[in-house]
């Protein structure tokens, strides 16, 4: 009797330390499922933001070709207006010329 009694003493005692390791790791459990709601919220957040900047990029590209082509448009623009120049110099020099022959 007295051996069967510890053998019962012994099976409560370890059931009693299963059910504060389950417990434990209970706790552990709630605490790592609230730092992985974290840690996605934080994910969601930072795709968020990495998506706004991918879009910025593209509408910098766009406008920084935008603002080049700009550029271009004026160096067009002081090519056309030095060769008309040069035409309107000519037509003088010709009228000029003609003014003399007669």
């Amino acid at each position: 009797m007295a051996k069967l009694s510890t053998q019962m003493s012994v099976i409560v005692e370890r059931t009693k330390n299963l059910i504060q390791l389950c417990e434990a790791l209970q706790e552990e459990n709630d605490l790592l499922k609230l730092e992985v709601q974290s840690l996605q919220v934080a994910f969601q957040t930072s795709t968020d933001k990495v998506q706004q900047l991918e879009e910025k990029v593209k509408a910098l590209a766009v406008a920084k070709t935008l603002d080049e082509s700009a550029g271009d448009k004026e160096a067009i623009n002081e090519k056309i207006l030095d060769t008309k120049q040069k035409i309107n110099d000519f037509v003088r020099e010709i009228d000029r010329c003609i003014g003399l022959l007669k």
